[in-house]
C-alpha cells in the first residue's frame, strides 16, 4: 500500500514530506485520494495518530484537502492563466474586454509637486484628505464608514483578505458565472471554490445556503455590475441573503462594488448599517472603471478585526499605497468636470446596455444585464456563436472562462457600443444562431 501511494516514513514529518514529494513528482495527482489513516498506518507500521498528524500538516500547507466522506485528496493545482482571454484577432470590433469607454475617462495628470525627500510613509500610509473622501463615498450609499483603509486594487485586496482569514483547503463561495480572475485567484491561494448560481438579483439564497452547509469560510460577491452576468442585488434579495448568512455569523462577507459610480441603479449592500448585517465583512470600491484603468487604488471599509488583519499584512509587504497615486485620485474626486464626466458615463452605459438587450429581444434572443458594462447572452454552443460573430466582424467573449457549473453563454461588453451598432450586432447574432440551428439541428 505504501509503495502504491508512494508514501513512506516512520514519523509524522517523514510521512508528510514523502507525500509532498509524491505530489511534486506527479506520483500523486490533484484530486487523487490518499489512503485512509488506519490503512496507511497499518502499511507503515506506525500509529494512526502519527498518520493523522502528517495529514494535518499536509492540510495546513495546502497540499491536500479533506472532503468529508470523500476522504483526504490531493488539492487542486493552482490555476495558472487557465482562464485568460485569447488574443483579439486583428480587424474585428472588440466587445470582449470588459473595459470602460475611454471617451468617459478623465486625463490622468500626476501631481506637480511630488513628496519632498525621504519620509516615513508607513507612519502615515493614507492621505487624510483621501481618507475623508473615501468615508463620504461609502456613507453616500449607507456603507458603514468608521473603519477605512486602502489597497492596490480589488483583486489585491481580496487576495490579502482571504490569505489572512483562511487556511489552505478552506472553501470560498463565489458567483457562477463569475469574474474569471477571481476564479483563478481562489485556487491559486490553495483554497477551494464553491459555486453559487446568480440571476438578475445576484447570488441565489438557496445556492448560498448550500455553500454554507458545505463549510465555506468566506463569501465573495458583487452587489451590482456583476461580471459577467450584469446582476444587481435587489432589496428583497438582500433580505433573503442576510437571512441565510445569519446561520453562519463567523463567515467573512466580501463585497466587490468595483463600478460603484457607473453601475447604474441603487446599492443594496449586505453590510449597510444595522443589526441584521454580518459581523465579519468587507466592502471594496475601486476607481479604475470610472477614473482610469491605470489608477490601481482601492478603498476598503470593514469591521475592526478585518481592518487589523488586512493592514497588518499590508505593512509586511508593500507597506502603503503610493502617495502620488493617492494625490491623483484626490484631485480627480474633487474635480467638478470629472464628476460630470462620470455621471455622463453612467447614463451612457445604461442606455447602451439596454439598447443591445432590447435589440436582441426583438429577434427573440434572451439577454441578461440590469447593471454594469456587460450583457450575458445564454447560448447552446459558445464556440459556434463566437466564431460565427467573428465572421461578421465582431469579437465577443466565450463564457467558458467565467463559468463553473453555470449554463453556456457569451459576454458582450457594451460600454462603447452605440445604439446603431447594437441593432446591427443583434441582427448578426440572430443570423449566427439561425445558421447554427440549420447546421446542427434542433
Amino acid at each position: 500500500m505504501a509503495t502504491q501511494y508512494a508514501i513512506q516514513g516512520a514519523t509524522a514529518r517523514e510521512i508528510s514530506a514523502s507525500a509532498e514529494r509524491a505530489v511534486t513528482d506527479g506520483l500523486l495527482r490533484p484530486g487523487e485520494a490518499l489512503p485512509p489513516v488506519r490503512t496507511l498506518a497499518d502499511a507503515l507500521g506506525v500509529s494512526p495518530g502519527t498518520v493523522a498528524t502528517a495529514y494535518k500538516e499536509l492540510r495546513r500547507r495546502g497540499i491536500v484537502v479533506t472532503r468529508g466522506r470523500g476522504g483526504t485528496v490531493v488539492a487542486p493545482a493552482p490555476a495558472v492563466a487557465s482562464r485568460r482571454p485569447p488574443r483579439v484577432p486583428g480587424g474585428l470590433r472588440d466587445l470582449a474586454g470588459g473595459h470602460p469607454d475611454p471617451a468617459f475617462l478623465p486625463d490622468l495628470v500626476p501631481p506637480g509637486r511630488l513628496s519632498p525627500g525621504a519620509r516615513s510613509h508607513r507612519a502615515s500610509p493614507r492621505l487624510a484628505e483621501l481618507e475623508e473622501l473615501s468615508r463620504a463615498w461609502f456613507a453616500r450609499d449607507g456603507v458603514p464608514d468608521e473603519r477605512v483603509t486602502f489597497a492596490h486594487g480589488a483583486l489585491d485586496c481580496i487576495s490579502r483578505l482571504l490569505a489572512v482569514e483562511l487556511r489552505p483547503g478552506d472553501a470560498v463561495a463565489v458567483e457562477d458565472p463569475g469574474f474569471h480572475h477571481l476564479l483563478d485567484l481562489v485556487p491559486a491561494l490553495g483554497l477551494r471554490t464553491v459555486a453559487v448560481p446568480v440571476d438578475d438579483e445576484g447570488m441565489r439564497p438557496e445556492g448560498l445556503r448550500s455553500a454554507l452547509r458545505a463549510g465555506v469560510r468566506a463569501v465573495v460577491l458583487c452587489p451590482r455590475a456583476q461580471n459577467p452576468y450584469g446582476s444587481r442585488v435587489s432589496a428583497a434579495r438582500r433580505q433573503g441573503l442576510l437571512a441565510v448568512l445569519a446561520e453562519a455569523p463567523e463567515v467573512l462577507v466580501v463585497e466587490d462594488d468595483h463600478s460603484a459610480d457607473t453601475a447604474g441603479g441603487p446599492l443594496h449592500s449586505l453590510v449597510t448599517a444595522g443589526a441584521d448585517g454580518p459581523s465579519r465583512w468587507a466592502h471594496i470600491r475601486t476607481v479604475s472603471k470610472h477614473l482610469g484603468t491605470d489608477l490601481r487604488w482601492t478603498a476598503l471599509a470593514c469591521d475592526a478585526t478585518t481592518l487589523a488583519r488586512h493592514d497588518g499584512r499590508l505593512l509586511l509587504t508593500s507597506g502603503w499605497i503610493s502617495h502620488v497615486l493617492q494625490e491623483t485620485v484626490v484631485r480627480l474626486m474633487r474635480d467638478p468636470a470629472t464628476s460630470a464626466l462620470v455621471a455622463a458615463a453612467a447614463t451612457a452605459y445604461e442606455e447602451r446596455r439596454e439598447a443591445l438587450i432590447g435589440a436582441l429581444g426583438g429577434h427573440g434572443i434572451e439577454a441578461r444585464g440590469v447593471s454594469g458594462l456587460n450583457v450575458w447572452v445564454p447560448v447552446r454552443d459558445e464556440s459556434a456563436v463566437v466564431n460565427g460573430l467573428r465572421s461578421h466582424g465582431w469579437w465577443v467573449a466565450g463564457g467558458a472562462r467565467f463559468r463553473i457549473g453555470a449554463a453556456p453563454g457569451v459576454r458582450i461588453t457594451t460600454a462603447d457600443l452605440d445604439v446603431a451598432e447594437a441593432a446591427r450586432l443583434a441582427g448578426d447574432f440572430a443570423a449566427v444562431q439561425a445558421e447554427s440551428l440549420h447546421t446542427y439541428g434542433g
